[in-house]
């Protein structure tokens, strides 16, 4: 059910203050939970949260701050919000900032700054701030007068979820935040229509589908932003065509292997698509950037996106569609109805595609002897999550193991580092994952859904100190680190290059500690056998867990040396050979 918001003991009066504002605000969005470092800087507006009845999630790192409000919003469809202070807290914060805009994500950060009067001519620090956030953001600017307050949090939040959606930086001075001012009108954000598509170019995406043999679809994470789901579901289901997706696109179309695939995992069938079906996926480095050899050169593409100058970046579309990813692809459903273009039979030359690949995946980490394979935590987590958990990648060498065997089966059911790959930010993103299905279930009267995060060793040290946050939110996650005791795909790029490796021992440490340590339920595991009955424990415990499974340090060099089990290919591409050119067999 919905929280009832508190009674503020504030006197009946035309006057409130700056808190007050921002968080009457920002409650207009639906914000439910807010995420921050410490309390000082923003001690007014942080009382307003209380008074709104808006949980704050209490974090150790500014860039984890962020990261908290990234994974909130993936999750809930709705605005995050993080709260931290300019001067020591910006820097900090930057790697999240820049892996929250990157990733799309509608986020608002409200940074406290000093009073104007506290720069000096000769300071060693620059006049604002925000300088340093403005190439690496979608909107920047800070709020010059303290009656400007709710003009500038409803910009903020406009900018932050609008068109394609990204971080929004509003810097504060401190003072305006307990200055009083006129009490605001109460405001209903009203959201923009949808663009929808120009019907010329969706009749010439209809033909080419049409005609195609082998379409594909890739869906990216503006078809999840969109809330394209249920019209990409009907599309692929109703045409019989493959769906590969990546980043939060995964789970729109339920990887059954049959219709839903992850790219991760599937890529190697994309050059046997004749037409391709990009929904609000960007052509970057991870996908090839639609060239050949991961693509055919002669394949067609049709690519759909609310923004404009994002169609057609690195190599040229066949039929151009700006719009919204869901409008589009339900425009792009009636058109090939219209021409009775419905596909007998399921499109299995994408298995067929995968069947090296598979074979190879399928061999591997099926032993009962110590070590244990990283193949093994991916099979047992697969047998005990359920289908609307949400899962979090963090890592590499275990990232890479993992998308071999994980399926995604539900909406808003994935997240990772990508694209920016920054190492150990799952950890907070799974405590915003777990924050906003903690919300959408009070409102919904139901159970939260489950959160898993699977990391490796070196990406937990980085944000291990945030388990204090989800122990004083007290979140749910369901934490499994692949202990390989270093840095996996440093080690074996280097054992593959020059036969050793340098600096990049760990250890195998008892990083279960951690979690047992802020109050949460931790085990170490040794043994294949005991991973499933480990797992099992962790999804029974009413806390936090971190499981600890020491896998094997010399599985990587495997993945190094041998395309079939490569889930995230760079060798195909320009800046590393000067040559395209990929093994049939992956």
């Amino acid at each position: 059910m919905a929280r009832q918001k508190k009674k503020s003991a504030a006197p009946n009066t035309n006057r409130m203050n700056g808190g007050e504002v921002i968080a009457q605000a920002l409650a207009g969005y639906g914000v439910c939970t807010v995420a921050c470092l410490s309390g000082t800087a923003h001690t007014h507006l942080l009382f307003a949260f209380e008074n709104q009845n808006i949980d704050i999630v209490s974090g150790r790192h500014e860039t984890a701050t962020v990261a908290v409000a990234d994974g909130y919003a993936r999750v809930a469809g709705r605005l995050g919000v993080a709260l931290i202070k300019a001067d020591q807290g910006l820097p900090n914060a930057m790697s999240g900032i820049i892996t929250a805009n990157q990733a799309c994500s509608p986020v608002v950060i409200l940074v406290s700054m000093l009073p104007d009067p506290k720069r000096e001519a000769a300071d060693e620090w620059t006049n604002d701030w925000l300088d340093m956030v403005k190439p690496y953001a979608k909107w920047v600017r800070s709020v010059p007068s303290a009656d400007r307050l709710e003009e500038f949090v409803h910009a903020a939040a406009r900018h932050a979820l609008t068109g394609r959606p990204g971080v929004a930086v509003l810097g504060i001075p401190q003072h305006f935040e307990g200055q009083a001012v006129d009490a605001v009108k109460s405001y209903a954000p009203v959201a923009p229509e949808s663009p929808a598509p120009n019907l010329d170019s969706i009749d010439r995406a209809a033909d080419l589908l049409a005609k195609a043999k082998r379409p594909m679809i890739l869906a990216g994470s503006g078809a999840a932003l969109s809330g394209a789901g249920a019209a990409l579901r009907k599309f692929s289901k109703s045409f019989n065509i493959p769906t590969l997706a990546n980043a939060l696109g995964r789970g729109l179309v339920p990887e059954d292997m049959t219709l839903g695939f992850s790219w991760p995992l599937a890529q190697v069938a994309a050059k046997e698509a004749d037409v391709v079906l990009v929904v609000g996926m960007r052509l970057t480095e991870r996908i090839g950037y639609g060239l050949a050899p991961r693509f055919s050169g002669k394949a067609k593409f049709i690519q759909i996106d609310v923004e404009a100058e994002e169609i057609g970046r690195n190599r040229v579309v066949d039929a151009p569609i700006c719009g919204d990813a869901r409008l589009s692809v339900e425009a792009i459903h009636k058109a090939l109805k219209k021409r009775k273009a419905a596909r007998k039979g399921k499109p299995t030359w994408v298995n067929k595609a995968l069947k090296a690949r598979l074979a190879r995946i399928e061999e591997l980490g099926k032993n009962s002897d110590r070590p244990v394979h990283p193949y093994r935590i991916g099979r047992d987590l697969m047998a005990l999550m359920p289908a609307d958990a949400i899962y979090v990648g963090d890592g590499a060498d275990v990232q890479n193991w993992m998308h071999a065997v994980l399926r995604i089966r539900s909406e808003r059911g994935f997240m990772d580092h990508y694209p920016l790959g920054s190492m150990g930010i799952g950890t907070p993103l799974a405590i915003g994952a777990a924050a906003a299905a903690r919300d959408i279930a009070r409102e919904n009267g139901g159970e939260a859904r489950p959160v898993v995060l699977v990391t490796g060793d070196g990406a937990f040290g980085f944000y291990a100190a945030e388990f204090n946050a989800a122990a004083l939110a007290g979140l749910k996650i369901v934490c499994v680190i692949s202990n390989d005791g270093a840095w996996g795909t440093e080690k074996h790029g280097q054992l593959n290059a020059v036969g050793k490796s340098i600096n990049c021992e760990l250890g195998q440490w008892d990083y279960h500690v951690i979690g047992q340590m802020f109050g949460g339920y931790g085990e170490k595991v040794e043994s294949p056998d005991n991973v499933k009955p480990a797992l099992t424990r962790a999804f029974a415990a009413d806390t936090f867990s971190v499981i600890n499974v020491l896998t094997d340090p010399m599985a990587g060099l495997v993945r190094k040396q041998d395309p079939r089990v490569q889930t995230v290919a760079f060798e195909d591409l320009v800046s590393s050979l000067k040559t395209h050119h990929t093994p049939d067999v992956a």
